[in-house]
């Protein structure tokens, strides 16, 4: 298994987060694998085999071989089908919005075609970004794209960008009301803003924002206690505590590690 993280161009770094690649023997995950929302949009290419997403316990869908993937909002199974070759464009949570020709609420839990967002231009894309080429090759490629769609960067949502910087700030911990009346902003104008720019409303963010820190405490000190990762993290109690992990991961924090989760695993601490 190689995974490797890679900075953007400044000229791209309010939009992209990193890019990032992976490639593994299909033996390396043998069965379905679970990923857990991290509040940021992907776009991907893979260059190797195409993976499973399950729909159901036993139904599944054969992803593209390349997509953008929107907000994640409950946990995603995902199973490969031949060796493993992806490079991906982490978003910024606000980061797609300039790119965006579908609403982006309407990409949630979905893998849409790089080809319905971008028409015939994708395509070329796809089949420069496939070729047998390294990453920084690659990152040239996409990069250059990027920069041609990114037609009117002004289209990045000020009081959106400033509400992610503020719930980052405090991992997820603040109140929606206690920022709206930081931002200056009505509540609902708020969650509007965040539903067109990220796709998700602030009380999603901000949960997800403290899975998050909360996974990366949890993989440093598998064996610490729950109560004390809780209070810690700021849930009220560890009842809290569970409810919201499970939401998002579909197993109680005891359990995480002990399943097919070695790819959740490995994107910790790289968000």
């Amino acid at each position: 298994m190689d995974y490797n993280t890679y900075s953007p161009s400044a000229l791209l770094e309010s939009f992209v987060k990193c890019y990032w690649t992976l490639e593994a023997p299909v033996a390396e995950y043998p069965e379905k694998q679970r990923i857990v929302p991290d509040g940021c949009i992907e776009m991907i290419f893979h260059y190797g085999g195409r993976y499973r997403q399950y729909t159901s316990n036993t139904e599944t869908i054969l992803q593209p071989a390349c997509f953008v993937f929107g907000q994640v909002t409950s946990p995603l199974e995902i199973e490969p089908t031949a060796h493993t070759g992806i490079f991906a464009v982490r978003f910024h949570p606000d980061g797609f919005m300039p790119f965006a020709t579908l609403p982006i609420k309407e990409m949630e839990n979905r893998a849409v075609p790089l080809e319905t967002l971008f028409g015939p231009e994708a395509l070329q894309l796809e089949a420069a970004m496939l070729q047998p080429i390294d990453a920084p090759q690659r990152i040239s490629i996409i990069e250059n794209f990027l920069l041609q769609q990114l037609i009117a960067p002004q289209t990045i949502d000020r009081i959106a960008r400033a509400g992610v910087d503020a719930m980052l700030l405090l991992s997820g911990t603040g109140s929606v009301d206690a920022l709206s009346v930081q931002l200056n902003i009505n509540r609902r104008q708020l969650e509007r803003r965040f539903a067109a720019a990220i796709g998700i409303s602030p009380k999603q963010l901000a949960k997800i924002i403290r899975l998050q820190t909360t996974l990366k405490m949890l993989n440093q000190l598998p064996t610490g206690s729950l109560t004390a990762l809780a209070h810690e993290n700021g849930y009220y109690d560890q009842a809290h505590f569970i409810k919201d992990f499970k939401e998002f991961t579909g197993k109680p924090p005891g359990e995480f590690y002990a399943g097919n989760l070695t790819l959740s695993a490995l994107f910790i601490g790289n968000n």
